[in-house]
């Protein structure tokens, strides 16, 4: 398929949030864009980053500034990395094999989530960069085993475990708009849902000529790869302990990323469990409505484990402002999700590669304004922490006026 040309007015990633709103069904959107229950996590994750402000150092200049860091060894262009996405296929044909060529050219890393529509294989081919394998235990140890040999042969250099899934959270603009109809392929049942469809003819023909319907290559069950309607009770059933996760470690012999961690309780276990980095995250308020906001968490998971590992974020992070926040706090990285996803809804390859691009001017600016030299150099003494900043973690606060949408 051919890549749009996106106009010159796309200065933000809001910008293509709107773009992807008017190319995509609204189940296929509401699904990027919606959080679980009232979705006040979700609106929760992006608004911390506006508690807030900077202290720069003025008359300091630095025409040049580095944007680099390592992550688990490999050195990233930026602190940005591509989170896991489920259904990416969904929002643009090949759509993990193209987000994940547009974060090799961007220098960065991609995560190929267990829940994807493209083959692992086709998946690290795409990308010249790192690739990391976001595991699931869909199918029981004996499938993930048969996946994890696979992302060890074609080169996946991390795995990374996500354990905040003991039950699909209830994300209620999927209920409304047809999804889990469309999903078990029950043709009287999406019916009423049909309009939203053949209302967007340029995705429903990319979606067609992609292969219709949906399943998951990479999830090998004995009677095939599993097809689309059985996530449900496949993840019901996948939730990860943490014996499960000494297993995963042994399985697996390389480097393994915790997702999901949201206390310094957790954040022990995981280290303990042999976590060589760990993720600060909600899901990205797709499932415990109500948790606090993963900017408010990260002092206490840096406090517990940040001298032993190395200690990322995801969750609201859509302007390089925000990247820079995280990382003057301790993050080493961030992962972004609902911001590439967008850029991919909107323009496949082009959209993610635009996303990058625009946190990447945005981060190089912040840091020329602070008087700031590089990633490296950022602390809290560039941030202007509020009086009693971080709030008590474990309540989602509203704040009037922020849209919500989270990673």
């Amino acid at each position: 398929m051919a890549l749009p040309r996106l106009p010159p007015t796309v200065v933000s990633v809001a910008d293509l949030r709107r773009l992807a709103r008017r190319r995509l069904p609204r189940m296929v959107f509401d699904y990027i864009d919606g959080g679980a229950e009232d979705e006040r996590t979700l609106r929760a994750n992006e608004a911390a980053f506006a508690e807030l402000t900077w202290r720069p150092r003025s008359a300091v200049v630095h025409p040049q500034v580095d944007l680099r860091t390592t992550v688990l060894g490999h050195e990233l262009a930026l602190p940005v990395i591509l989170a896991p996405v489920g259904s990416s296929r969904m929002f643009w044909p090949r759509g993990e094999a193209e987000a994940a060529a547009a974060a090799g050219e961007a220098g960065t890393v991609y995560t190929l989530s267990t829940l994807s529509g493209t083959r692992m294989e086709e998946v690290r081919e795409a990308s010249t960069g790192p690739c990391w394998y976001q595991l699931y235990l869909c199918g029981g140890r004996e499938v993930a085993l048969k996946a994890i040999d696979r992302a060890r042969a074609c080169g996946y250099s991390a795995l990374v475990v996500t354990i905040d899934t003991p039950v699909a959270g209830m994300r209620e603009r999927d209920v409304r708009n047809g999804s889990p109809q469309l999903i078990a392929r029950r043709f009287p049942d999406v019916l009423p849902f049909l309009p939203q469809v053949l209302a967007r003819p340029g995705w429903l023909l990319g979606f067609w000529r992609d292969g219709l319907p949906m399943s998951f290559p990479n999830i090998l069950l004995p009677e095939g790869p599993m097809p689309y309607a059985d996530i449900g009770a496949q993840l019901a059933a996948a939730a990860v302990s943490w014996r499960d996760l000494e297993w995963i470690r042994e399985a697996w012999g390389g480097p393994i990323v915790v997702k999901g961690v949201h206390t310094s309780d957790d954040a022990r276990k995981a280290v303990d469990a042999g976590a060589d980095a760990v993720v600060v995250s909600n899901h990205g308020g797709r499932q415990l409505d109500g948790v606090a906001a993963t900017l408010h968490v990260l002092p206490e998971v840096l406090e517990e484990v940040g001298d032993e590992v190395e200690v990322l974020l995801d969750g609201g992070v859509r302007r390089g402002a925000d990247v820079a926040k995280a990382v003057a706090l301790g993050a080493k990285a961030v992962l972004v999700g609902r911001a590439y996803a967008y850029g991919l809804g909107a323009a496949g390859r082009e959209g993610v590669a635009k996303v990058l691009e625009i946190l990447r001017t945005e981060l190089e600016r912040t840091l020329k304004l602070l008087g700031c030299p590089s990633v490296a150099a950022l602390d809290e003494s560039y941030l202007g922490e509020p009086r009693g900043w971080p709030p008590a973690a474990g309540v989602a606060r509203e704040t009037a006026g922020v849209h919500g949408f989270s990673s």
